[in-house]
């Protein structure tokens, strides 16, 4: 992701030394959410006050690392052209990571709990910019190391 976004900002639970490491390494800026324990909105909380006031934000989950650099770039230039909400979708499927503009800075400073930014993406649901990709990556996600073995042929 590196490639395609100049500024990316990771945000890890404390004791996480070792994956800080790795993505200081990968010249990521790590933030520590000392509340990460409360769920995905606290995170994103934590990686939106760390990016400060931007023109969008692009939330990328740790445990989908499949996602194509194509992917990553065709959100981007969405975000860039002008919307306000982008999300991939592959074979009609809403994936991740989602563009999240920056005029939603605020809401996304106030997110808690474990939803993430679901309540913000329904209640602007009409303003989400449907990006067709090729990439199966946006709808896999790691929970196993089952998961890891490669996906079947689409």
């Amino acid at each position: 992701m590196k490639a395609e976004i100049a500024r990316v900002i990771a945000v890890v639970r404390p004791g996480s030394d070792d994956t800080a490491q790795a993505l200081a390494a990968e010249g990521c800026e790590v933030v520590v959410c000392d509340h990460a324990a409360e769920g995905m909105g606290a995170s994103l909380a934590c990686g939106a006050r760390a990016a400060g006031a931007v023109d969008g934000y692009l939330v990328a989950l740790a445990d989908m690392p499949f996602v194509r650099p194509s992917t990553i770039a065709a959100l981007r230039d969405a975000l860039a052209g002008g919307a306000a909400l982008v999300a991939p979708y592959f074979h009609a499927r809403r994936g991740h990571p989602v563009g999240i503009a920056g005029r939603f800075r605020a809401e996304l400073e106030a997110l808690t709990g474990d939803a993430g930014a679901r309540a913000l993406l329904a209640a602007h649901a009409g303003e989400l910019v449907k990006v067709p990709v090729g990439d199966p990556g946006v709808i896999r996600d790691i929970d196993t190391p089952a998961d890891v073995a490669p996906p079947p042929r689409v």
